[in-house]
Order: C-alpha cells, then structure tokens, then sequence
C-alpha cells in the first residue's frame, strides 16, 4: 500500500506560511531544490487543497520558460507537470495541468488513491493536511525547517484530539541552515 506524505518548509517556529499567507522567507538553494526534485520523483500524485494547487499552478506551468531558471528549477517544472495532481475543492469547477478535481469524502478518496498501484502520494497544503493528519491517514512527515521564526501565520501541524506518536527516520543538514527531519507515524489515531 502506498505511503502518504506530508512534506513542507517550515519556520523553526512552526509556520509554514506568513500570516498574509506569504512563503518568500522559505530558503531553497540549488542543493535544496536538487532534494526536493529528487523527494518529488518519488511520488507519482500530488494531493493538493485549493489554495496549495492555485500557488503551485500560478508559477510551475511556465517556470521553465522564464530566462534565468536554474536547472533544477526546469527540472522540477517538469516533475510537477508531469505528476498527477488531486485537488481537494469545494469553490474551483475545474483544474488544469494533469490535475483532477476530488469528490469524494477525504478519508474515502486518500483510500482509494493509497490502495492503486503506484509511487508514494506527497501532500501539501496546511488545510489538507490538517484534515488527514486529524483522520490519521499521513504515514510519514517531512520538514524542512528553515532558520527564521515567523511569530505567527499557518501552523505545520493543525490542532489534534489526540497526539501523533512519532519515529524519527532521517535528519540532514543543508549549507543554507535547513534541517530535514524526517518521521513516520507510529500510530493511527483515528483507529
């Protein structure tokens, strides 16, 4: 069964977006991106809440047109085209960039998308996120804390009932100052 996976930039405080929803305090250098694109090659779906989806469309689309792309940029704007994206909405009619619209219940569309054949599923979004985590349904959580306390914004993790045991499997070091720490959930707490 494939794995779901929770991975985003946040701020050493907690954070992942500012509280005007803003991310250009995220720091993404090229060794950075070359690990994103690679974390990226290993899933084969994006899941993704409206606004996620309308901030990544807005800019991947075209961003290995724009002069001055650094290669891993055009790479990663090859690996988001080319990845199928399911969208979470209640507002958009339709979606664009091998993406599809979401119908179903949350817990009833990640089940079924878990249960294909295929590569891990990656999901962004702190809406989304939240929503997953609450119905115990992401296996494993990566962040890439950023040296930058933000004072408020987006909480990573949304509140909870009941707490999420956790194992730590991966932490690496980048020359920008971000650290990888990567878990997997040891329990499933909806169950």
């Amino acid at each position: 069964m494939r794995k779901l996976i929770y991975s985003l930039s946040v701020s050493l405080d907690g954070f992942m977006e500012t509280t005007d929803h803003r991310i250009d305090w995220v720091m993404v250098d090229e060794e950075l991106h070359t690990f994103f694109n690679e974390q990226a090659r290993g899933v084969d779906t994006f899941v993704y809440g409206r606004r996620m989806y309308e901030l990544m469309a807005a800019y991947w689309p075209t961003a290995d047109t724009l002069p001055g792309q650094l290669a891993v940029e055009v790479e990663f704007a090859a690996i988001w085209k080319n990845t199928l994206k399911v969208v979470f909405s209640k507002t958009l009619d339709k979606v664009e960039w091998n993406s599809r619209l979401a119908r179903d219940g949350v817990a009833e569309e990640i089940a079924k998308l878990k249960a294909q054949p295929g590569r891990d599923l990656g999901i962004g979004g702190a809406h989304i996120a939240g929503q997953c985590m609450r119905l115990g349904l992401i296996d494993e959580y990566q962040l890439f804390v950023n040296p930058v306390v933000l004072g408020g914004g987006t909480p990573f993790f949304g509140a909870l009932d009941t707490p999420i045991k956790m194992r730590l499997m991966e932490t690496r070091t980048f020359r920008a100052g971000v650290v990888y720490l990567r878990y997997a959930a040891e329990t499933n707490h909806a169950a």
